[in-house]
């Protein structure tokens, strides 16, 4: 079941101070991360998802402009590295795919939610979808798909959070937020 909107992050908090991995399975500090460079945080439900690789690719389009404006994509998900490595089109996505395996980051933003176990078995039989393991993990977390803007100083200055997974932000309305920032 979805946590209540007022749960979830919102502009004015911090960004969580908790590591992610590469998808050459090396440790990364988000908060570090976006010290480097203001960022657009994407949280997705993982390769398998169409609708996410629809949006990382609509994403990879507008790359160039999100970077003009001084700003980093950062899309997480909460497959594992060597899954990071296998999503569709990888190749087309300059920015970096990060593996919130764990579901911390997405649980500390409050925007995990457990799949019930009657959809993971329907997802595993009926879907071909093995979310433990695309995550290697046994939690049955996944994020509401989610776009955090998030400053140098750790700081969130933009929010969106949708508990429907097909519904996700355009890239117009992405750069609309960065561009008034």
């Amino acid at each position: 079941m979805a946590e209540p909107a007022s749960d979830w992050a919102k502009v004015g908090d911090t960004v969580p101070d908790v590591k992610l991995l590469t998808a050459d399975d090396a440790a990364v500090s988000l908060r570090e991360v976006v010290k480097e460079k203001p960022a657009v945080l994407i949280f997705y439900r993982g390769g398998w998802c169409p609708y996410c690789n629809r949006h990382l690719g609509a994403l990879a389009e507008i790359e160039g402009k999100v970077l003009a404006a001084g700003y980093q994509i950062l899309a997480i998900s909460p497959d594992q590295p060597a899954k990071l490595k296998a999503t569709p089109d990888r190749e087309k996505l300059g920015y970096r795919l990060l593996s919130d395996r764990k579901a911390e980051a997405a649980q500390a933003l409050g925007i995990a939610f457990e799949v019930p176990a009657e959809l993971v078995a329907k997802y595993k039989n009926e879907y071909k979808i093995d979310l433990e393991a695309a995550s290697g993990e046994t939690h049955h977390l996944l994020p509401h798909p989610a776009v955090f803007v998030i400053g140098r100083d750790g700081v969130i200055r933009y929010a969106h959070v949708n508990p429907d997974y097909k519904i996700r932000l355009t890239p117009e309305e992405i750069l609309a937020v960065i561009e008034a920032k």
